[in-house]
Order: C-alpha cells, then sequence, then structure tokens
C-alpha cells in the first residue's frame, strides 16, 4: 500500500522528494528506490501526459507517495492527476484565496468540493470505487505552490483558506515575479520568502520549498521548512555525470 503522505504531513519529520521531469517509468522507479520520501512528477515542465505519469505512478507503486505538479489550477487537470492514483497535487501559480479556495475544492468531492465522480486508477478500475470515494478527501494532500509576488502579497489570506495541507515556494518564479530572475538570494526575494514562511508556519501548514544544494536544503529544514523539493531528475543527472567525468579526467 502507497504510503499516506497527508498522514506523513501530520508528522514533524521533514520529507525529501524531487521533480521528476523526464517521461520516463524507469526513472521514476530508480528514484523511488533511492530512498526519496516523496516524489513530484512534473506535469507542468516535464515533456509528458496524463497517461504518462499514470505509468510512473505504477512503476513507484507502492514504494513512496507521488504528487503531480498540475499545468495549471484548472480543475480538469486537479481531476485527471488524483483519478491515476497520485497522492496528492502541487498547483502552481496560486496567487489569491480565491484561487486557493478552488484548488482546495477541485481536490475534494461532494458536499465539500467539486471534485467530479469517475472510475479510473485511483478507483481500481471501479473495483474499488466507494472505498476510494469514502476516504479520498482525508488522504489527499492539497499543496498549492507560493511562486509569484502577488502570492506574497495575498499570503495570510492564502492560508486562512479551509481544506490546505501545505504551502511550497517556487524561489526561481518567485524571483522571476520581481524582475530578478534566477536571483533567489537577493535581499528582496529573501525577505519575500521569510514573509511567507512566516505566515505559512503561523497557520499551522506545512511549508515546503524547492533547492537543489544539500546545505541550503539543511538550512531551509532548521527554518521550519518541512516538504523539500531536492532538485530534479535532470539535475542530478547531469551533475552526476560532469562529477563523474571530471574525476575521470584528471
Amino acid at each position: 500500500m502507497i504510503p499516506d503522505l497527508k498522514a506523513r504531513l501530520r508528522g514533524t519529520d521533514a520529507l525529501i522528494g524531487a521533480f521528476l521531469c523526464l517521461p520516463s517509468p524507469e526513472t521514476a522507479e530508480i528514484f523511488a528506490e533511492s530512498g526519496f520520501d516523496w516524489l513530484i512528477l512534473d506535469t507542468e515542465h516535464g515533456p509528458y501526459d496524463v497517461l504518462t505519469a499514470q505509468r510512473m505512478l505504477q512503476a513507484v507503486g507502492g514504494r513512496c507517495p507521488c504528487v503531480v505538479r498540475v499545468p495549471s489550477f484548472e480543475e480538469v487537470w486537479i481531476k485527471k492527476a488524483l483519478d491515476i492514483g497520485a497522492s496528492g497535487v502541487l498547483v502552481p501559480l496560486v496567487r489569491t484565496a480565491a484561487e486557493a479556495e478552488r484548488v482546495a475544492r477541485a481536490c475534494r468531492y461532494a458536499p465539500e468540493g467539486t471534485r467530479g465522480m469517475g472510475g479510473a486508477r485511483a478507483h481500481r478500475y471501479g473495483l474499488g470505487f466507494q472505498e476510494y470515494v469514502d476516504n479520498a478527501d482525508r488522504r489527499t494532500a492539497v499543496i498549492l505552490q507560493a511562486e509569484h509576488i502577488e502570492a506574497v502579497r495575498a499570503i495570510d489570506e492564502i492560508v486562512r483558506v479551509p481544506g490546505l495541507d501545505a504551502v511550497f515556494i517556487g524561489p526561481y518564479d518567485l524571483s522571476a515575479s520581481m524582475g530578478k530572475p534566477g536571483r533567489i538570494d537577493d535581499p528582496e526575494v529573501v525577505r519575500a520568502i521569510r514573509a511567507v514562511r512566516d505566515s505559512v508556519l503561523e497557520a499551522n501548514l506545512v511549508l515546503g520549498i524547492y533547492c537543489s544544494d544539500p546545505r541550503a536544503a539543511r538550512e531551509y529544514i532548521a527554518q521550519g521548512f518541512r516538504l523539500i523539493g531536492f532538485g530534479t531528475d535532470l539535475g542530478h543527472l547531469t551533475r552526476s555525470l560532469r562529477e563523474s567525468l571530471s574525476a575521470l579526467r584528471v
């Protein structure tokens, strides 16, 4: 059985994950076998479709929970991600409390939400339909990305939306929205990250962030970040190749 990500979010441990951009079930399987606590299937930036994402979930199996970063907060994308069996969704570029509420409702069945009924992989193709429907709201992790300066300005309202489990900061997109693309150590960007951090922790939600440096990840964990997106499959692959070739050619 797939570990319950939402239950783990209620704990105290930091959870180390990685973004999977390559449309490869084998890559997903390797990363799951490597010991990550969670994985993010990146259908926002990765060049793969919903069926490929399902194949990747099947390859991971019960090794670790996977969330899908959907292309947008449109309900159809959220519904498809959950129906193929994702443990939750990571929703990019949420900027307002109204958008956050729309996401939270799309992740839940009526009467609390607007999620459509279906009989897909998550429901064991209909064989476990009622069991899944009865437990889905309790087990589905709803994670928003705060990655735009507008989200920073509205963060106090966003974190008060019922039904959210975590807020995940995307520092690179945030820096770009501030006219400082890639400059994540700029003092203004750092202050914006800190503002989100303080508001999320005060609301008793789980706090997450993307980073690719182990030392930075440890510093974030010390600051209260518990949901770490530790790089991408592409980044880990290219870094390993460069380090290996550099060592070989000395």
